[in-house]
């Protein structure tokens, strides 16, 4: 009778180098675990794929490999997976620190055990992540560049304005005369990558179909539709409204407790602040211009609703509405204005 076989594997990622544990499941007993370090590099993706293939781990469905988020150095492995077909996930690092429980003691080799442990563990429940697309992670980096080139800009500019209180003309002169050539290759630099983008969107046909179907909903301009694309993968993931506005940190919560209640509904802190401040200038953009938000934020506010959790409804309809035309490829339908 054969054995059924199981590889579960956790790997701990930073800047230099990997460390990885593989715990082998026999007819459903444990095996002794094997942990082993390799660099963080395209030499040790190498004698990392050799390793694991000395240790007979099967590159396919039989496998789990869990690892964190770490934002740019889990790349290589994220590759490297998608290429030889070794499902991974990568999870929210906070979620999985939380689900250790009380945990004295770290480092890099126990924290490799430790997500080796909760792959065996959620194995059930855990989704691989999907294979690397170099044109989604292009794009998540020209809208990362964009960012920081937008706050170097803001940031010379309020340090300037707060100079100006204090400063002769004279110096104020020539602190603004010496800081103008950096200021307009940063306005450069903004022009190029917002061109990038565009070329992007308009070359690649599946981002540029998603792309239009946004922009067809009240709220969602060019940036907020490129912004949610990236986050979403593309809606590979086909992911529901209330998670988008969960993600976004638009989605209140109750906190109760048998008859204890502890105030009103809330959103979790836990966001991405990023799209939650897009979402916000849109729902500002149509409670003023869109006649349907403006009569609901009105209506709302005269039943004793708070200003701002009006505002946060209507950026969880923008949200709710962003994935519905997605789900249904079709754009947004004005039903206020037919039936006005």
């Amino acid at each position: 009778m054969e054995k059924a076989m199981k590889f579960y594997l956790g790997m701990d990622v930073s800047k230099l180098w990997i460390d990885i544990t593989v715990m082998r499941v026999v007819n459903h007993e444990k095996q002794p675990v094997i942990t082993e370090r390799f660099d963080n590099d395209a030499a040790g993706m190498k004698a990392m794929g050799k390793w694991l293939k000395k240790h007979q781990v099967s590159f396919d469905d039989n496998s789990l490999l869990v690892i964190e988020n770490t934002g740019v150095y889990h790349r290589l492995v994220w590759e490297y997976c998608s290429t030889h077909g070794l499902p991974l996930y990568i999870g929210n690092a906070t979620h999985i620190k939380w689900s250790f429980g009380i945990a004295r003691g770290k480092n890099d080799k126990i924290d490799s055990q430790r997500l080796c442990a909760y792959a065996f563990k959620n194995a059930d429940e855990l989704k691989a992540t999907p294979i690397l697309n170099p044109v989604f992670l292009k794009l998540k980096d020209l809208m990362t560049a964009r960012s920081r080139l937008l706050a170097q800009k803001n940031s010379i500019k309020v340090y300037l304005g707060e100079l100006k209180l204090s400063n002769s003309k004279e110096t104020q002169m020539i602190l603004e005369q010496a800081h103008k050539a950096a200021l307009e290759g940063i306005k450069e630099s903004i022009k190029t990558v917002e061109k990038q983008i565009h070329q992007m969107v308009r070359e690649n046909a599946a981002i540029k179909n998603n792309y239009d179907l946004l922009l067809s909903v009240p709220g969602i301009g060019h940036l907020t539709a490129v912004y949610i694309i990236c986050c979403t993968n593309n809606f590979i993931c086909k992911i529901t409204g209330k998670q988008l506005a969960s993600y976004a940190g638009v989605a209140p919560f109750g906190n109760s407790s048998g008859t204890s209640i502890k105030g009103r509904d809330k959103v979790h802190k836990m966001a991405n602040k990023d799209l939650k401040k897009l979402l916000h200038m849109g729902a500002i953009s149509v409670i003023t211009h869109c006649p349907e938000f403006k009569d609901y934020y009105e209506r709302k506010v005269k039943e004793g609703k708070h200003e701002q959790s009006v505002i946060n409804a209507v950026r969880s309809k923008i949200a709710l509405r962003a994935v519905a035309v997605i789900n249904n490829q079709a754009p947004y339908v004005d039903n206020y204005k037919k039936a006005a």
